[in-house]
This record gives structure tokens, C-alpha cells and sequence, in this order.
């Protein structure tokens, strides 16, 4: 059941919602239904609701009802509106007339609902793993490998995984699995400082039951805008969420990356059998002890390690000087599954690739506690902003 607060609510609106509609005349009204029937999960402000009341309206319903979703149809959408309506606590605002457009936002809506009323431990103290995959030398396949890590954690629903693409310039994960980036990181801008679970799920996007994905901003100069700190804000937020929260990020120490080397419980080193590859990772670990980050929660994977190019497993070991925790052999078949938008460890969970990553999944991350940090790191990033 859907609430519609309009006068008059016309038959053009009520039937974008698609669902069993309840229409009220006044926010009051909208407030006394929801108080009447606990299963009610949407609000749909109509365009001719005073916008300021409408705001208090969500921010109110924000605090006392976190479950429920606030839609705000108005005649003219501007970022000052925006702005204040996610502030408010409103999940999407949509222009009159545009019926696609609310039946879209009524559907992610109710979707994330849901989300909110099966996550059964509650958000102050649930404390999901932060695992962020990173490789110094880009080609190494580092963004196909976190995509499927994030399918080996989700496979058969038994936790909730959230892939984040923190390649703000590049990010290839909606491509990588054809998803549409309706709503990226960068929508998350109006709400920085004072980011919460609800305003964070409202950003994702669902790829499957028990795995969804905050995609990379698509606009040229979008990623410029979006601050370390948020970046921050988002994985507090997300790991209240989900069980795991996986992030792909650039080949490079950015702010952004530091920000979520920080925050994280386990750092994914990707790198590939050849000399620049490993002369990176080198150099990445050199500067992951320079920066006090503790060892015990960091993993090397050798991806495409069965390739032949002169150098053994060996070989590998003693360039990088620190054990390799994963090898993933290399395969046609990966780059088939990109294009098919389907991971291979979802599409082909016997293959080879595929079982070396859910090998290293269950050994490295769902098998062990996060361990505790390292002083000098707790101090690094807790004097980070």
C-alpha cells in the first residue's frame, strides 16, 4: 500500500505509483495512516504540498518511522531543492507528469524498504568487514576480481555484499555487470556530514538478491567534487548495512583510497606474473608499512598467475618479499563473462577462476575474525580528514 498526500489526488498521479493506493488530503492525514497500519512503507508528497512542510514532514518520518520512504513530486526540480529534500531525509523527487519516473522511484523505494525491515541487527551495532581491493599497476584485472569476490561472499544469500567504485574518474563496475547508473557516489554530496544507513542505501543499486553496488559518477568533473572525507562516511554507513562492503578503487594512493585503506579490515593486493606488476606491488607494500597499516590484514592475490612468462611461483615470492595468500589462473572465459555482464564465480561457479576465488574468499575473509589494528594505524586514521 502506497499513501499519495494530494488534495484531489488526479488519477494521472496515483496511477505512476503502481500499487494499491491510499489517498489523503493533508500530511496529517498521511502521519495518522501511518500510524494506523504499520505495514505502510511509502509516502508520495503531490506537487500541490507547501515544500517546507513537506521537508519537516520527512525529516519527522526519518526519525520515527526509518523504515518508511518519502517520494516528493514537484512541478520544477532545481539542486537547491535537492539538496534540501535529502537533507530532509526524502529519498527521490520527481517532476510532475513524469509517470515512468515515479513508478522508478516508487519501486527502488519500496525495494529499499525492504531492505530495512530484513536486516535484523540493528544498525548502532551491526559492523560489517570493510575489504578494500587495490593494485598499483593498472590491467591487472582488479576490478573483475573484487566484483567476483563480492559474488563469492553474496553466493546463496547467506550474507549481504555491497561493491563500491571508488574509481571515481574510470569505474568500469556498472559496465562490468550492465547495470544503469541511475544514482552514483556523487548524489551522496548533499547529504556529506551528516550521512546515515538511510541515505546511503538510498544510493545503490541492486544487482541481486544479497548483492548490491554504489557505482563510480559517469558526468565529467563529478568526481573532482566528491571529498575524502565522504568517502568515509559512505563505508561507515555501508558497513551498518551489509556484511561485507568490497571496494574497487584506482591504481594510485589518492586521498580517497587512503581514506578507505583506513576505515578498512582487509587490503586485496592484486598484481599479475610480470616485472612492472610486481616492481608496483613492492613499492604498495613498502609504503603500506611506511604508512603504519598492520600486516595481519593484508592479503596478495597473483592473478592470471598460471601465465607463461618465465618467472615461477617463486619467483614471484621473492620479488614481492611477502607470501601470496591467492593464485587465480588466467582464462578466455573471464573476459567472455564481462561482456556478458554475469561474473564467472555467478556464471561458472566449477571453474577454475571461479573456485580460486571462493577458495580465497572462505580462507582469507569468511573464515577469520578481522583483527584487531595496529596502534600506529588506529592513529593514522583517526588523525585523517
Amino acid at each position: 500500500m502506497t499513501i499519495f498526500c494530494q488534495p484531489a489526488a488526479p488519477d494521472d498521479l496515483t496511477t505512476g505509483i503502481g500499487a494499491d493506493v491510499r489517498s489523503v488530503d493533508d500530511l496529517d492525514a498521511a502521519l495518522r495512516a501511518l500510524n494506523d497500519d504499520p505495514t505502510e512503507d511509502l509516502v508520495v508528497v503531490g506537487p500541490d504540498a507547501d515544500t517546507g512542510n513537506a521537508l519537516r514532514f520527512a525529516a519527522r518520518l526519518r526519525l520515527e518511522r526509518p523504515t518508511a520512504g518519502v517520494i516528493l513530486v514537484r512541478e520544477q526540480v532545481d539542486v537547491a531543492l535537492l539538496t534540501e529534500a535529502l537533507r530532509a531525509g526524502v529519498r527521490e523527487v520527481v517532476t510532475a507528469g513524469d509517470r515512468a519516473a515515479l513508478r522508478t522511484a516508487c519501486e527502488r523505494s519500496r525495494a529499499l524498504s525492504g531492505h530495512a525491515r530484513t536486516n535484523d541487527e540493528p544498525q548502532s551495532t551491526k559492523r560489517g568487514k570493510v575489504v578494500t581491493v587495490f593494485a598499483a599497476k593498472g590491467g591487472c584485472g582488479k576490478t573483475t576480481i573484487a566484483i567476483n569476490l563480492a559474488a563469492a561472499l553474496a553466493a546463496n544469500q547467506v550474507h549481504r555484499v555491497c561493491v563500491v567504485d571508488l574509481d571515481l574518474s574510470f569505474g568500469d563496475v556498472a559496465i562490468s555487470v550492465q547495470l544503469d547508473p541511475v544514482r552514483t557516489i556523487s548524489d551522496a554530496l548533499p547529504m556529506a556530514g551528516h550521512l546515515d544507513t538511510t541515505g546511503a542505501a538510498s544510493l545503490l543499486t541492486s544487482y541481486r538478491p544479497g548483492l548490491d553496488m554504489l557505482l563510480a559518477p559517469v558526468t565529467p568533473g563529478d568526481a573532482e567534487k566528491v571529498p575524502a572525507a565522504l568517502v568515509g562516511e559512505l563505508l561507515t554507513a555501508l558497513r551498518g548495512i551489509y556484511d561485507f562492503v568490497v571496494v574497487d578503487t584506482p591504481a594510485q594512493f589518492s586521498e580517497h583510497v587512503l581514506t578507505a585503506m583506513d576505515v578498512s579490515d582487509h587490503h586485496v593486493l592484486l598484481t599479475t606474473p610480470d616485472t612492472p606488476a610486481l616492481k608496483n606491488l613492492r613499492i604498495a607494500l613498502d609504503m603500506l608499512d611506511l604508512l603504519s597499516y598492520s600486516r595481519d590484514i593484508r592479503s596478495v592475490i597473483v592473478n592470471r598467475s598460471d601465465s607463461k612468462v618465465g618467472l615461477s611461483a617463486g619467483d614471484v615470492e621473492r620479488v614481492v618479499r611477502s607470501p601470496i595468500n591467492g593464485h587465480v589462473p588466467s582464462s578466455r572465459n573471464v573476459p567472455i563473462s564481462i561482456n556478458k555482464g554475469t561474473p564467472i564465480v555467478i556464471g561458472t561457479p566449477a571453474h577454475p577462476v571461479s573456485q580460486a576465488i571462493t577458495r580465497f574468499a572462505h580462507e582469507r575473509l569468511l573464515s577469520q575474525t578481522a583483527p584487531a589494528r595496529h596502534k600506529a594505524f588506529a592513529r593514522r586514521g583517526a588523525g585523517r580528514r
